[in-house]
């Protein structure tokens, strides 16, 4: 028997209102995401997959249907308790890494410890191990601004996993690095996946897209494409191609 989905989506809907009248953005998509699985969201601008992550990060909710988390109806939650199962839950990593200029790397990564109630000697020690985890021990007293692009999205992504969440949620992690570096950051990515950590993770690169076991591709805020990596590797490709 296959295992719960981590995540179910069904039917949802996302309008937002405009001058003109309310505006689809999202319109009945359904979805399961497996525990251990690594899905690349893809999409052109507007074709919904941003908005769908917010709603996937408990940071927007839809207009109707339902999303459920870890088997918890989020529309059912008060803020609290949706606050609650988003920290237990889920890790962040996004395109711009958003660490504090003036906090060393090993309180970056430290950071959403203090507002879980962590100890500072917990918090000091799960840091440096995470920093070690992504080869970074050495600048743990660095400030960001002494470290390079590729190291800081490390730290970030440190950051996501410092309250041992079952599921990573990554938007355009590479969207600010050369190629290299984006495949050093890809490779941590499926290293924490080999873990047994879920990731879902938006792109618009084909060739970052590849590193995931599963695609899924919005057009116009509905799922054109749900298909595992490898059935399409020539078309992504070409995609890729200037």
């Amino acid at each position: 028997m296959r295992d719960t989905p981590v995540i179910t989506i069904r039917h949802l809907y996302k309008d937002y209102p405009t001058p003109a009248g309310s505006f689809p953005v999202l319109k009945d998509v359904n979805l399961s995401i497996y525990p251990g699985e690594f899905v690349a969201i893809m999409g052109p601008s507007g074709s919904g997959k941003s908005t769908f992550m917010n709603i996937l990060g408990c940071l927007d909710r839809p207009t109707s249907g339902d999303y459920e988390l870890s088997g918890k109806n989020i529309a059912r939650l008060d803020k609290d308790a949706t606050a609650k199962l988003r920290g237990q839950t889920l890790g962040f990593v996004f395109q711009g890494f958003n660490l504090l200029p003036r906090m060393s790397l090993e309180d970056n990564v430290a950071l959403p410890l203090v507002y879980s109630d962590v100890p500072k000697t917990e918090r000091q020690t799960r840091a440096r191990q995470l920093l070690d985890k992504v080869g970074l021990a050495q600048y743990a007293a660095s400030l960001p601004s002494r470290i390079s692009g590729g190291q800081q999205q490390r730290v970030a992504i440190a950051r996501a996993l410092v309250n041992r969440p079952g599921l990573i949620l990554a938007d355009e992690p590479t969207g600010n690095l050369d190629s290299h570096t984006s495949e050093e950051i890809m490779t941590l990515f499926t290293s924490l996946n080999r873990e047994g950590i879920t990731i879902i993770l938006v792109t618009h690169e084909p060739d970052i897209a590849l590193h995931a076991g599963r695609q899924v591709r919005f057009r116009d805020g509905v799922i054109v494409q749900d298909m595992p990596t490898g059935c399409n590797h020539e078309e992504e490709l070409a995609g890729a191609a200037p």
